[in-house]
């Protein structure tokens, strides 16, 4: 369901002389992958009050009049001198453009790279403090700001800051959760836990060789408690959670296929796109060395693409052809890659978009083959395409997977997986539909596991498409099947990225799913757990309603011969 509520600000005093000012959006935004378990946001901005005021990661545009309406209740915006940002976006930019007409004496603190984008957006002559290594900045009362430049392909101005007095890390990007909600810090941490892993997979997995360098960076800070940009403050898991991001980091590091997935983006689009991909690719059990032609070195570019065993090449369109950067990483790739690479090419693009057909066309001159269709999108993509660009990255690991032979058990055919594969289960359909994504799969590991509340789990692959659906909260109807019946036949085909799962099939639609009358029954479903078992996660849901469609008809079974098969 929608949340109604109006987007606010929530301003709370959380250390000396220091302010909190969480812009919520209460509604369920899905505008990127990392937003997809739709709970909302906050945008975190925090005023520190010494001899002078900083103010550090100003919302954006969409917060602008009711940020500033709020920071005048507390201070005279006049007073600021300095606004530090974690990184600069364009959706940042207009709310330090209203700064800048109230106060044009605001000094921004930054990284060299948010510098050229500041210029850019406002101006050669407004006021810059560029950090290149460890700079400081004293603003009195004890105050004493260090600077920690940690960039990231995805955010190469990306910059955390460290209060010495207050002792508190403000570590934009890292750490965060897309959660709305009064809770200012991490009470009942744990609960936490599956949105923090979310939002790790989605925005850091694959680019976790930078995530390394920079918890070498933060962990040295003696910090009471870390401020991310989002989400919840980490004080009661801050531990646990920084070494639960060394192992998911060290998870990846550990897959024995790897991408290489580079990319240069005008507006950000081609980033969004490159992350979907990823996200897809990770689900499947590939890891991804994400690289940012723009700010990437050739030698960086070339190792990449020498232990990787494949990749994904994304550009967006300038002026008809593809952005300088692009050009020299292609130009390493003809040079480094062996034509027996798995190849991908996708790109936005405003007007025309030749970018992605010349990077396609050098690529196939050159003896390359592609793993699927260009993805050309035009300029911002919608929830269904980055639906369509995830499957796709998945569809692409596990032709990667294939191609290397990687088998998904250890002892495969061994007389305790035989054993194990005699367990049986019954053949349902479980469905889920989210505004314009109706998607499904077909189960068979499923079991009832309460009375009172009525509840069961299912085990669901984490290369499932379904599977992002499937979150603490989120409702889905599991369709269960008639023996001797014809339904089971359709959802065992393979389905291509973003095809309907449900074509010439009679549905129903309900709250959170589809209804399948041609079934045995069906059972509405709330997710109320969900736990990582090895390659599954395994989900526990409370059955809400049900309805037994065919009285006399006898529930359709799932016989294997192995534990590895479906």
């Amino acid at each position: 369901m929608i949340n109604t509520k109006p987007r606010d600000v929530q301003a709370i005093y959380i250390a000396d002389e220091t302010f909190a000012l969480r812009s919520r959006s209460w509604n369920r935004l899905r505008f990127e992958i990392e937003y997809a378990l739709e709970k909302g946001t906050t945008a975190n901005s925090f005023l520190i009050q010494g001899n002078f005021l900083a103010l550090i990661d100003p919302p954006g545009e969409t917060f602008t009049a009711i940020y500033l309406a709020e920071l005048r209740k507390r201070i005279n915006i006049g007073d600021i001198s300095y606004v530090i940002l974690g990184h600069v976006n364009q959706n940042r930019i207009e709310t330090l453009k209203a700064l800048l007409e109230i106060n044009s004496r605001i000094t921004f603190i930054c990284t060299n790279p948010g510098a050229i984008a500041l210029r850019q957006s406002l101006g050669e002559k407004v006021k810059i403090q560029v950090v290149r290594g460890e700079e400081t900045l004293d603003l009195g009362k004890g105050h004493l700001l260090k600077f920690i430049p940690t960039s990231t392909p995805r955010h190469p101005d990306e910059l955390c800051t460290y209060d010495s007095k207050t002792r508190v890390l403000y570590t934009d990007k890292f750490f965060g959760a897309h959660i709305c909600g009064d809770q200012v810090f991490d009470e009942g941490w744990s609960h936490l836990l599956g949105d923090r892993r979310y939002y790790f997979d989605s925005t850091m997995a694959n680019q976790v060789r930078q995530v390394e360098a920079a918890l070498e960076k933060l962990t040295v800070m003696p910090a009471v408690f870390y401020a991310p940009g989002h989400g919840p403050m980490l004080k009661n898991g801050l531990h646990e959670l920084v070494n639960l991001y060394r192992q998911w980091s060290e998870a990846q590091k550990q897959q024995n296929i790897s991408v290489a997935l580079l990319f240069a983006s005008a507006y950000g689009n081609t980033t969004t796109i490159a992350n979907a991909l990823a996200r897809g690719i990770t689900k499947a059990g590939v890891s991804v060395e994400l690289i940012n032609c723009e700010n990437a070195e050739p030698e960086e570019i070339k190792i990449a693409i020498e232990k990787s065993s494949g990749f994904l090449i994304g550009s967006p369109t300038l002026g008809g052809h593809l952005p300088t950067q692009v050009q020299t990483a292609l130009g390493i790739v003809l040079s480094t890659a062996t034509k027996s690479y798995q190849a991908g090419v996708f790109g936005s693009y405003g007007w025309s978009g030749e970018a992605v057909d010349i990077i396609s066309g050098k690529l196939k001159d050159a003896g390359y083959t592609l793993a699927f269709e260009p993805i050309r999108i035009k300029f911002t993509p919608t929830e269904a395409t980055l639906q369509i660009c995830e499957e796709t990255g998945t569809d692409f690991a596990q032709a990667l997977k294939q191609s290397k032979k990687v088998r998904t058990t250890l002892n495969p055919g061994s007389t305790v997986e035989q054993a194990v594969g005699r367990i049986v289960g019954s053949i349902c359909v479980l469905t889920v539909k989210r505004g314009e994504i109706s998607t499904a799969m077909l189960a068979s590991w499923v079991s009832q596991a309460s009375f009172n509340p009525p509840g069961l789990t299912i085990a669901v692959a984490k290369d499932r498409a379904i599977e992002t659906y499937l979150f603490e909260g989120d409702r889905f109807v599991l369709n269960i099947l008639e023996q001797g019946k014809q339904l089971r036949k359709h959802f065992m085909k393979k389905f291509a990225p973003g095809e309907d799962r449900f074509t010439d099939v009679k549905v129903e639609e309900t709250e959170g799913g589809l209804i399948l009358p041609d079934g045995l029954a069906y059972l509405e479903c709330c997710v109320m757990q969900r736990m990582e078992c090895g390659d599954h996660w395994l989900v526990y849901a409370v059955v809400e309603n049900g309805k037994l469609l065919q009285s006399n008809g006898l529930t359709a079974i799932h016989h294997r011969k192995t534990a590895s098969n479906y």
